[in-house]
């Protein structure tokens, strides 16, 4: 896992804000095999991205995404690509350990960030489009309210990841 924050005192206390990056998920069969050959070669647009947010004690560690409400339904992928809005669901997972792969820690949170993301997602519209309004747009909104850092996902692009 690779660290963003060179010569940074880690900050005791404050729960750690990472970015996670996966695969897009598609269909079973070339659809499927398209998105991961497209993943494993580091296309950054083909990577579907989340929030993780791991608690300075040790609790369980959360993840924060938003996606379509079915991501493998066929229709729904053709409706996304070509820019129809599309039901989306923001879901929030529990992980034991972080991503060993293209996962950077990004910042902490500035107050309680269980608190913080709650109130995001309470607010975040799900109509999900691609390109208006993803998992990009989630990720970077739900960043900037937990660290204040804008455009968090152009930073880790820049940075060749």
């Amino acid at each position: 896992m690779a660290s963003l924050l060179s010569n940074t005192t880690i900050a005791r206390g404050r729960e750690e804000v990472y970015v996670a990056a996966m695969p897009l998920r598609a269909t079973k069969g070339p659809p499927q095999l398209l998105m991961s050959a497209a993943y494993s070669l580091n296309l950054w647009d083909f990577q579907h991205f989340m929030v993780i947010i791991k608690p300075s004690s040790p609790s369980q560690i959360l993840v924060f995404d938003f996606q379509p409400k079915d991501p493998e339904d066929i229709y729904v992928a053709l409706a996304a690509l070509f820019g129809r809005a599309v039901p989306g669901a923001v879901l929030v997972r529990k992980l034991n350990k972080l991503p060993r792969s293209k996962c950077w820690l990004v910042g902490y949170a500035e107050t309680d960030a269980m608190e913080i993301a709650n109130e995001f997602n309470r607010k975040w519209e799900t109509d999900l489009r691609i390109g208006l309004k993803d998992c990009r747009d989630y990720t970077n909104g739900l960043v900037k309210q937990l660290t204040g850092e804008k455009d968090v996902l152009k930073r880790l692009r820049n940075l060749g990841r």
